[in-house]
C-alpha cells in the first residue's frame, strides 16, 4: 500500500505562488501599494523592487522611515493588533509584491515553525535597522547620516559586492531620509563624487571608500 506523504511546507513557494489568501501584484514606479490610514488587513512580502515607507505629518512634512528591497516583509503592523496603515508604502521601481491576507499569516506564522523563523528573523533584522538610525540621528552629522544611507542602500557588506548601482532615487528622498535639506544633499553628494567615493551621473554608484566619511571623526 501506497502511503501519501504530506509535503513539507516551503516559505519559498508558499510566498511565491497565488492561493489561500495570498495575490502577487504588480506595481509600477511610483505607484501608491498603500497610504497611510488605510485599513491594515495584510502583510505584504517583495519579491522584486524597491519600496519606500514615510509617514506624513499633520503638517504635511513627510519622513522616509525605509527603503526596502528584494526579500523583506513590510505591513505586519496588523499582526499586533494594529487597525489602520501608520505608513504608505510606494513603489519606488516597478514592483511584485505578495499580498498575504491577515488570517493566513496568522495562521501559517503557529503552524509552522521554519515560517516564524524566517519571519522573526526579518522582525530582529528589522528592529536592528531602527535603533541604528536612531542612534545615527542622534549622534551623527547630516554628512555621515548620507554617507551611511548610501552604504545600505548599496547593499554594503552583503554577499561580498563592494560597489552597487543604487536604483534611481531622487535627492528629497534622500534628504526625506536623513532629515535634512534637498540643498545639502546636493552639496554632500557633489563632495563625495569630487573626493571619488561615489561616481554620479544619474544614478549613484558607492564606492567602498565611502566608508572614511563614518570612521572618521
Amino acid at each position: 500500500m501506497i502511503v501519501n506523504q504530506e509535503q513539507p511546507f516551503d516559505s519559498k513557494t508558499f510566498l511565491g505562488a497565488v492561493g489561500d489568501g495570498r495575490t502577487i501584484q504588480k506595481y509600477r514606479k511610483n505607484s501608491s501599494i498603500f497610504a497611510q490610514g488605510d485599513p491594515a488587513d495584510a502583510v505584504f512580502y517583495i519579491q522584486r523592487g524597491e519600496v519606500k515607507l514615510a509617514v506624513v505629518s499633520p503638517r504635511g512634512k513627510e519622513a522616509v522611515i525605509a527603503i526596502l528591497s528584494e526579500g523583506f516583509f513590510f505591513g505586519e503592523g496588523c499582526l499586533a493588533g494594529q487597525a489602520v496603515r501608520m505608513a504608505s508604502a510606494l513603489a519606488l521601481t516597478d514592483c511584485s509584491i505578495v499580498r498575504v491576507a491577515k488570517a493566513v499569516m496568522v495562521n501559517v506564522l503557529h503552524a509552522e515553525p521554519e515560517f516564524s523563523e524566517t519571519f522573526i528573523a526579518h522582525l530582529l533584522t528589522r528592529n536592528i535597522r531602527i535603533e541604528e538610525d536612531l542612534v545615527d540621528q542622534l549622534f551623527n552629522s547630516s554628512e555621515k547620516r548620507l554617507a551611511r544611507v548610501l552604504l545600505l542602500l548599496a547593499n554594503f557588506g552583503k554577499e561580498s559586492r563592494p560597489e552597487e548601482v543604487i536604483p534611481n532615487i531622487s535627492q528629497e528622498t534622500l534628504a526625506e531620509m536623513i532629515g535634512t535639506t534637498r540643498s545639502r544633499v546636493s552639496f554632500f553628494l557633489n563632495k563625495f563624487r569630487k573626493l571619488g567615493f561615489i561616481e554620479y551621473n544619474g544614478v549613484i554608484r558607492v564606492h567602498t571608500s565611502l566608508l572614511n566619511v563614518i570612521l572618521h571623526d
